[in-house]
């Protein structure tokens, strides 16, 4: 597929990138090369192939749906600069 420079400039405008008009030149044609190479990838026969998420087939790990409050209450607490028992304390920010 071959772009124009107008239609270079447009997607240019929509990215919100300004370009020159020797660097919309050089555009054109990397994003002609890039359309042709999806369009080849158009034509690859996929009828029967199932979708995949990984080239490598990995079952799932899976965990219980429990709530729990993390166990981590005493070491996270440690880290904040001032505290009110099992609460962060922070400074007021609205009067």
């Amino acid at each position: 597929m071959s772009l124009d420079q107008q239609t270079v400039r447009a997607i240019a405008r929509l990215a919100r990138l300004a370009v020159s008009d020797d660097e919309a030149r050089a555009l054109k044609g990397e994003l002609s090369a890039i359309l042709d190479w999806a369009d080849q990838l158009g034509a690859v026969d996929t009828d029967g192939v199932e979708p995949m998420s990984s080239v490598i087939h990995v079952e799932m790990k899976k965990r219980a749906d429990e709530i729990t409050d993390g166990g981590y209450r005493d070491r996270i607490l440690q880290n904040a600069p001032q505290r009110d028992g099992p609460f962060f304390l922070v400074p007021k920010v609205v009067e």
